[in-house]
């Protein structure tokens, strides 16, 4: 299984300090060219490898770390985006609600990746909780999944584990998947909620 970051500011950075913890391989990408980012890259850790956005888009499992605004022009980048499992970690406040159709922000998303699986997850916590180690005495931080595609959920559940967190499923995205989400200039009730799990 490969993995990409699309997006490179502080929420883009501290999922690579999660993968780079883990020695667990990932590409990281944004509209910056990838000499711009090689550095950034290498002080994080060598598991962390920037390239071009095309390239990064050949991951089997792309996180979406970008404004909002940018999920189109990622979108367009590919023809193709069947066998492709998107995470889902952006945020669209505080855009209202009637300009996602009324959709969670994600399935809004998700008409634009038109063949992928995508999954909603890692966008509730602020950047510089997220970029901490996960694993505590007795436990793990909480990282909460949602999704239309169940199938979808349990690698990504895996992954989480993988980087040290406590997958919790939340079920469809307009069903639990709505209390990780914003509705206009209203956060979903467990966003910003640092949870623990204990043992696992």
């Amino acid at each position: 299984m490969s993995y990409a970051i699309i997006g490179f500011g502080k929420i883009g950075q501290a999922l690579a300090r999660a993968f780079a913890r883990k020695n667990i391989d990932v590409t990281v990408a944004s509209r910056r060219p990838s000499e711009a980012l090689a550095s950034e890259a290498r002080a994080i850790g060598p598991a962390v490898v920037a390239k071009s956005l095309q390239e990064a888009l050949k991951a089997d499992t792309i996180i979406l770390a970008i404004p909002f605004g940018e999920h189109r022009e990622v979108a367009n980048a590919l023809s193709n985006w069947k066998g492709k499992t998107l995470i889902d970690a952006m945020n669209s406040f505080p855009l209202p609600p009637e300009e996602l159709d009324g959709l969670p922000s994600s399935a809004f998303v998700a008409k634009s990746f038109a063949g992928a699986k995508l999954v909603k997850g890692f966008n509730h916590l602020v950047a510089a909780i997220l970029a901490t180690d996960p694993t505590v005495e007795d436990g793990h931080r909480v990282v909460f999944l949602s999704s239309d595609d169940e199938d979808a959920i349990a690698p990504v559940a895996e992954l989480a584990k993988q980087l040290g967190f406590a997958p919790v499923k939340l079920g469809k995205l307009n069903e639990g998947g709505w209390l990780v989400h914003a509705r206009g200039r209203t956060w979903g009730q467990l966003i910003f909620q640092d949870l623990f799990k204990k043992g696992q």
